[in-house]
């Protein structure tokens, strides 16, 4: 295998610093103070995708927000417990539980859409359009490649290791000092 090109760990590095910047608590603290609420990214995603639907089935909500069952669960119960949504037995099928936001969601979720958007468009205030709509385009770009490509197994030496001399076995039997 070839050595990886400076861009690619260029991209790399970059990448990390953004995610590593999205999961900043002090990142997360200040939005949350500007919003006037408490929802985490994971909660963000959910409260998205219910918005956006409507209303979505655990399993639907789990697709849509690239989570397994369990932790969609968990996000519901938390959103469920803070007031931003609400969970109902299905209309055709009383096992199927069907995800809604509450009046307070919707706002809350509003208010996050809101402060986001709005530091957003002041992060970017210096780039062209031309600039803005590559960023878009691009990370949508990336974001189906991340998607798509599997992981592979990281190279390993094909050195051999040297062998390990055979002990004798002691036998059960043997009387030791």
């Amino acid at each position: 295998m070839g050595r990886t090109s400076s861009d690619v760990v260029g991209a790399e590095q970059a990448l990390e610093r953004l995610f590593r910047l999205t999961v900043s608590r002090r990142m997360y603290s200040r939005q949350s103070a500007a919003v006037g609420a408490v929802v985490t990214r994971a909660g963000y995603a959910v409260l998205r995708s219910v918005d956006q639907a409507g209303e979505l089935t655990m399993t639907e909500l789990a697709r849509e927000c690239s989570m397994d069952p369990a932790a969609a669960g968990r996000q519901v119960r938390s959103l469920t417990e803070d007031g931003l949504v609400e969970r109902r037995s299905g209309a055709d099928d009383a096992r199927v539980t069907v995800v809604r936001l509450t009046p307070e969601g919707r706002d809350v979720y509003r208010r996050i859409v809101a402060v986001r958007t709005a530091h957003l468009d002041e992060v970017l205030s210096g780039w062209s359009a031309e600039d803005r709509t590559a960023l878009t385009t691009l990370v949508d770009r990336l974001v189906d490649d991340l998607k798509a490509v599997p992981f592979r197994p990281a190279p390993t030496a094909t050195r051999a290791t040297p062998a390990t001399p055979a002990t004798p076995a002691t036998p059960a039997t043997e009387e030791r000092p």
